[in-house]
């Protein structure tokens, strides 16, 4: 199975490992199949381990290699990463603005992005989906960058960040799903929503990989582009939503251990 994972191309490969990411999600939602809600703290340090998660890969798996990257060519390497990063982070706010979503925990009437009629459960499913996206396309810039023969684009570094991705899916998929479950769906409708706001990550990863194997030079803009959306997502919404119910410590602990284990993970694999 490695053999055969490594002897795709990087399109397939980047598609494959944001489907791993999608089915994370699906498992966490499929914690709505066994429990009627989640200790609440437990659900703040699981978000705050994703923040941490999200920070850490952001330099270790997109900014720092976009740097090395851009450090090869003729212009100096901090402005790929500047802007890139900038870019991303404008790119997410403008979607915010956009998009009708709802964060967890707050009440609809708090409802961001265009005014809409839409039920909460929908404006819950969208606004994790929001943070999907650049996840997505993190995967699939990581695995496209491969196609470039860089010393610093390596296929263990790629499946560095889709386990790191991954593992900080799971929560995500239980803080839709289970929120649903408690207000009244059934179980396989509250799973279904659950596992749905995954969905644009293999569609993020087939864009992010064909987006720099066509244009290669665009690399370290990408890398750097879905860095500053990941930590747009991190700032704007994780960290604020770990730590709405004053579990701040659990919050805080939380994300210095997903920041460590993906640390580890990038620099044990990468």
């Amino acid at each position: 199975m490695k053999e055969w994972f490594f002897a795709q191309n990087p399109i397939t490969q980047a598609f494959l490992a944001t489907c791993f990411t999608w089915f994370v999600t699906a498992l966490g939602a499929s914690l709505v199949f066994f429990f009627k809600e989640i200790n609440k703290k437990f659900l703040d340090g699981m978000m705050g381990f994703a923040a941490g998660v999200m920070i850490a890969a952001s330099f270790w798996s997109l900014l720092a290699p976009a740097i090395e990257i851009a450090a090869e060519g003729e212009i100096p390497s901090w402005i790929p990463a500047a802007t890139g990063f900038l870019a991303g982070g404008f790119f997410l706010w403008g979607v915010d603005k956009i998009l009708p979503h709802l964060h967890i925990g707050y009440p609809i009437e708090e409802a961001e992005g265009i005014k809409t009629g839409w039920q909460r459960s929908v404006l819950l499913v969208l606004a994790i989906t929001l943070h999907n996206i650049p996840e997505g396309l993190a995967v699939g810039i990581a695995f496209g960058a491969l196609s470039s023969d860089l010393p610093s684009a390596t296929i263990a570094g790629a499946i560095a960040l889709t386990l790191g991705i991954g593992i900080q899916n799971f929560p995500e998929g239980a803080a839709v799903s289970l929120p649903l479950r408690r207000e009244g769906m059934s179980r396989l409708k509250s799973f279904y929503y659950g596992q749905l706001s995954g969905i644009v990550e293999p569609m993020g990863g087939l864009l992010g990989a064909a987006a720099v194997i066509i244009m290669k030079p665009i690399l370290p803009y990408a890398l750097s582009f879905a860095a500053g959306a990941m930590i747009f997502v991190v700032v704007e919404e994780l960290i604020p939503e770990s730590q709405l119910d004053k579990n701040t410590d659990i919050a805080t602990i939380g994300t210095m251990l997903g920041f460590a284990v993906m640390m580890i993970l990038d620099v044990a694999l990468g």
